[in-house]
């Protein structure tokens, strides 16, 4: 698992404008950006299933312009016809990936869209995405709570080769603004490894803070979440802070939640941190996370950890396993350090 974890709003602001900025800057890095449907869908092209194929994913215009950004893969072909039910096979380092939840996740951004709202922006300007295309590939995509409550940043893993949003992006911002916090999803630069991912992480929470009354979202007590190859991303915000990374000085976040990842360095004064893994898993082993743990305990950092046992890596949501519950469990840690209506 290459680079991984073993220790290796205004609409005129917001929409159109940089939505078809985003599609002209990614013709310009050589992103495939498809064409409208020559056909109809009987349910007038709204909501997709898990029998619909990327096709319609790629074609659907709730994602004109961006809909390339919501896989996984820059580097591979990708086949069109693959079913959404087999949106699996594009993520071979995760588990227990369930179709019908990244389609509803899906679905939820197709419905903001309907209702007039904005869902994915370049946090890159202009000039730095001219000046170096591979920035092309990034952006946010925005899963709204309440009106003025904290704001989740969310890393998506992938081993830093490709950026698994569909099992743990999407559903992760759908889950935590269903609690009343703002959600946004990651999509950094896959195949430039850690350091330049988690100068996107930081790029990306200097445009939030900068941005944040046209949005809707409160700055203070945000939190920053990551998965894998993300937590990884996560700890080192959390950490270092943005500044740490090329961003704008900004407070270090409320609370950092990593799911199975086998980062282990620890710097003072670290957030509270919420931690999960699977017992089974080869990859970031839960012993690496419980020295981790233990590290961060002794130096007074509340830390909450669940470990699943009988799960290996990349399980998500964990729906349907005994993991299941662990975001909910994760968005409760949050609130006690923010409520959702402050």
């Amino acid at each position: 698992m290459p680079g991984d974890d073993l220790d290796s709003p205004r609409r005129r602001l917001f929409g159109v404008t940089l939505v078809a900025a985003s599609g002209m800057a990614a013709a310009a890095a050589g992103v495939e950006i498809p064409s409208p449907p020559t056909t109809g869908r009987r349910d007038g092209g709204t909501h997709l299933s898990i029998d619909d194929r990327l096709q319609t994913l790629l074609h659907h215009p709730a994602f004109a312009g961006h809909a390339r950004l919501l896989l996984p893969w820059d580097d591979r072909p990708l086949d069109e016809a693959l079913p959404l039910k087999q949106i699996g096979s594009l993520l071979p380092y995760h588990s227990h990936i369930e179709p019908r939840v990244v389609v509803d996740a899906l679905n939820r951004m197709i419905d903001d869209v309907h209702r007039g709202q904005v869902v994915f922006s370049p946090f890159y300007p202009d000039a730095q995405r001219r000046a170096d295309p591979t920035r092309n590939h990034t952006g946010l995509f925005f899963f709204r709570g309440k009106a003025g409550a904290p704001f989740a940043l969310i890393a998506p893993g992938g081993g830093f080769a490709y950026v698994g949003s569909v099992h743990e992006g999407f559903p992760y911002a759908q889950e935590i603004s269903r609690h009343g916090y703002n959600a946004f999803v990651l999509r950094y630069r896959p195949g430039l490894g850690e350091q330049a991912a988690t100068e996107d992480m930081a790029a990306a929470l200097s445009w939030l803070f900068t941005h944040a009354a046209e949005l809707g979202i409160g700055t203070a007590c945000y939190s920053v979440w990551g998965s894998s190859a993300g937590a990884r991303m996560a700890a080192n915000i959390g950490s270092q802070g943005a500044g740490g990374y090329g961003g704008e000085t900004l407070p270090k976040p409320s609370i950092v939640v990593m799911a199975y990842t086998g980062h282990s360095r620890v710097a003072r004064n670290e957030p509270p941190t919420f931690v999960v893994v699977g017992g089974e898993d080869g990859i970031a082993p839960p012993a690496v996370m419980e020295r981790r743990v233990a590290a961060l305990r002794a130096q007074g950092t509340r830390v909450e950890y669940r470990r699943y046992e009988g799960l290996g890596h990349g399980f998500g949501l964990g729906t349907g396993t005994a993991a299941e519950a662990w975001a909910a469990e994760a968005v409760r840690f949050w609130s006690e350090v923010s409520p959702p209506g402050r």
